[in-house]
């Protein structure tokens, strides 16, 4: 089974297109400067795919997101050591 729909690929594609001419723009609303990384290009293509409800994998989790959850588990690993200490 597919992950990406095919008409989500032709988002893609068309935002690819409009790297090449110069009209794709970053940010919201377009209000960013003109797109110059093909992998930004992919991004925002399959970031407009996913507004349209066209079958697309949800956005990974970022890395400092992973960053901060892992510092609370350990700071609770910690804390729950220090009463088992005390008990």
């Amino acid at each position: 089974m597919a992950k990406y729909s095919r008409s989500a690929s032709k988002d893609v594609e068309s935002a690819m297109e409009r790297r090449k001419k110069g009209t794709l723009k970053s940010g919201p609303g377009g209000k960013g400067g003109t797109v110059k990384s093909r992998k930004q290009a992919i991004a925002i293509g399959l970031s407009e795919a996913r507004a349209k409800g066209k079958k697309v994998p949800a956005k990974k989790k970022t890395a400092a997101r992973k960053k901060s959850t892992a510092k609370r588990k350990t700071a609770k690993r910690k804390t729950t050591a220090k009463r088992k200490k005390k008990a």
